[in-house]
């Protein structure tokens, strides 16, 4: 049961209603950098290359963050997110490859660090397995799939 979500670099919080009804009785907590968004929306001030709260939460969210950051930071971020999560995270990033064949670039932010998706997948692996469609699971968490659900 999913009874905690950390949101990490939850910018405007897109993602608390489509949780909230689907997990009504967790508790969303978002983590942000922006003292305007922190402030405007009760959020927890924090980046998800440090922050360490007493208990680690059922669900991290780290949805379109990682390419903001540098390969130092972006490195120590991942290290970071087992930290962040007791069982579950649904990761997201914009990767080279996404920029060359997916995304409409005419709508998507520029200023970011191009990486291939290669990258963060080697390291996620050090503390995760992939389960698909975003989400990994901690190496030490043990989840019953299916074998058509399996990647």
């Amino acid at each position: 049961p999913v009874r905690s979500i950390l949101d990490a670099g939850c910018g405007t919080g897109l993602f608390r209603k489509p949780f909230a009804a689907a997990m009504p009785r967790a508790r969303y907590e978002g983590l942000e950098t922006s003292d305007y968004l922190c402030h405007r929306y009760q959020w927890t001030k924090g980046s998800v290359v440090d922050f360490a709260p007493r208990s680690a939460r059922d669900l991290l969210i780290c949805y379109d963050v990682l390419q903001y950051l540098d390969d130092r930071d972006a490195a120590r971020a991942i290290a970071n997110l087992a930290k962040l999560t007791s069982a579950a995270l649904y990761i997201s990033a914009l990767t080279r490859e996404d920029w060359r064949e997916n995304c409409d670039r005419t709508r998507t932010d520029r200023a970011v660090h191009l990486r291939p998706g290669d990258w963060y997948r080697r390291r996620l692996r050090r503390r995760f397995k992939y389960l698909g469609f975003g989400v990994w699971l901690r190496k030490d968490v043990t989840a019953i799939l299916w074998d058509m659900e399996r990647p």
